[in-house]
């Protein structure tokens, strides 16, 4: 009896929440969004996927050549920036210049989308500069992209859409991209909590492995074996060469596994956008929901002694 009860009650919340994330925002085609890092990779697709359902994109560029390909690939009705997220006067020209396109309107959406991969690698091979590299693009540059226009998303009582990873949830590596996406999460519930009595609403899209430019082989690779020609000699000797090669066995078997389709990333991103209700989380690829998410509730033991199982070894233990 309480079985039957259960799952009817289980069917019916599903039921409801299916409906709900179907209702639209009205006036779609009159709504402003600003994507950031639209040189390739999600951002890129996303740009073409809303300027094809007639929003109007303003689509920020770091390089005037992906601006101009993302340009000829898409309607009149979507404009390029170039934006460096890491320059606060880059990111207030780009404010500016958003502030008059928009109007007395407002920003509907911002997708916060910008980012890099590299320097990756075990955390004592790294420095400083290493780290603050991916936060000041992942992490500090969205913020300061966000407070810059958060008054016209204000405005207009819109979206911040903020790209997180599972490996926010999950450090599974060294480096600051699990360490900035980490605080992408922090700052995205924070504002999302502030926001509410605003109408603004606040969604985190958290993917799995996907096959992007900035997580291509080739380029981790060279990022990696780089920064193992520059270790002292005590450090090398400490890991051992069999433990690089070891890494990119399993680097290699980890991106040959990546997701191509892409959509399921952007799809995320734009029901983020349009839907009447959108979700606070958003995970997208099958080791995202399978994999990462079960993992991220386990207890810290178990999870390490299923981390470290696919680590290489040292050359030499403490």
């Amino acid at each position: 009896m309480w079985l039957y009860l259960t799952v009817a009650l289980v069917g019916l919340y599903l039921l409801r929440r299916w409906h709900r994330e179907r209702q639209t925002v009205p006036g779609l085609s009159e709504k402003y969004v600003l994507i950031t890092g639209c040189d390739s990779g999600f951002g890129n697709l996303l740009a073409r996927q809303l300027d094809a359902r007639g929003l109007r994109v303003l689509a920020a560029c770091l390089g005037e050549e992906g601006a101009a390909q993302l340009r000829a690939a898409a309607s009149s009705r979507l404009q390029t920036v170039l934006l460096d997220v890491t320059s606060s006067q880059s990111i207030a020209a780009a404010a500016a210049w958003v502030r008059e396109r928009v109007g007395d309107q407002g920003l509907w959406g911002l997708v916060n989308n910008a980012g890099i991969a590299v320097p990756t690698a075990p955390n004592e091979w790294l420095t400083k500069d290493d780290f603050v590299k991916v936060l000041d693009v992942i992490l500090v540059g969205l913020i300061e992209v966000t407070l810059s226009l958060l008054p016209l998303v204000r405005q207009a009582q819109g979206r911040v859409v903020n790209v997180a990873s599972m490996v926010g949830r999950l450090a599974a590596f060294g480096g600051g991209y699990c360490i900035s996406k980490f605080g992408v999460e922090a700052f995205s519930d924070s504002l999302r909590i502030e926001m509410h009595s605003f109408g603004v609403k606040v969604s985190v899209i958290e993917p799995g492995y996907f096959k992007t430019m900035i997580s291509s082989n080739e380029k981790l690779e060279k990022n990696f074996l780089s920064l193992w020609e520059k270790l002292p000699g005590e450090t090398k000797a400490s890991y051992g060469e069999n433990y690089v090669k070891e890494f990119l066995v399993v680097l290699r078997k980890m991106l040959n596994k990546a997701n191509s389709k892409l959509t399921l990333v952007t799809d995320c991103m734009e029901h983020a956008l349009t839907s009447r209700f959108p979700r606070t989380r958003y995970s997208a690829g099958w080791d995202a929901k399978l994999v990462y998410i079960p993992l991220s509730y386990l207890p810290s033991a178990l999870t390490d002694m299923i981390l470290t199982w696919w680590y290489p070894t040292p050359g030499r233990r403490a």
